[in-house]
């Protein structure tokens, strides 16, 4: 296994503990879980780079790579409702997307053809990075607040709310830009739906 494919299995890999410091409830759990996404973060944007530059594209690499992507952001998504910070509905059209999307790579690799992400794919991906770290940061600063480091519980009561109001805008805004790279992607390969 090559070191892009190494960074992708290192990413599923960090998913757990990622869910673990998301619900478990213990001292700055918004923090531990924003540095492990960040860290995950990173392997995405490394084993893309390496591979391109060394040529170490495989076709594993192709599949695995936005797979891994997708556990990473759903599991984040789905501890944010467990947690009230997402919509639902929002969630369940990301899924819904990513299932459709993930039964046309099927489809191809059925027929010995490995299809790759588009830009659009890459723009939904980045879309909804960018919703959970914020959201995370939030969260971290409402801790902050919540021990006493800063503020006081009028401030925590009065920002609590509005963090809410922002991170569910942000995850609808990438849930837009999802339902928009699923058509996308779907039209661009429907050929695969088509043949027999």
């Amino acid at each position: 296994m090559n070191l892009p494919n190494k960074l992708t299995v290192i990413r599923i890999i960090l998913v757990p503990f990622f869910v673990a410091a998301i619900l478990i409830d213990f001292p700055f759990n918004y923090l531990w879980a924003l540095i492990i996404f960040a860290i995950a973060s990173i392997t995405d944007m490394l084993d893309g780079k390496i591979a391109r530059k060394k040529n170490l594209i495989t076709d594993f690499g192709k599949f695995a790579d936005p797979l891994a992507d997708k556990i990473l952001v759903l599991a984040a998504l789905l501890c944010f409702i467990q947690n009230g910070l997402c919509d639902c509905i929002a969630v369940i059209l990301i899924l819904f997307r990513e299932f459709s999307v993930t039964s046309i790579r099927l489809t191809a690799a059925a027929n010995g053809k490995v299809v790759s992400a588009n830009i659009w794919g890459k723009i939904k991906t980045v879309s909804q990075m960018s919703a959970i770290v914020i959201i995370l940061l939030l969260q971290f600063i409402l801790e902050l607040i919540n021990t006493g480091f800063f503020g006081n519980a009028e401030l925590y009561y009065t920002l609590s709310p509005v963090f809410t109001v922002v991170g569910y805008v942000l995850v609808w805004i990438s849930t837009v830009f999802s339902i928009i790279s699923g058509v996308i992607y779907i039209l661009q390969n429907k050929h695969f739906i088509n043949e027999k």
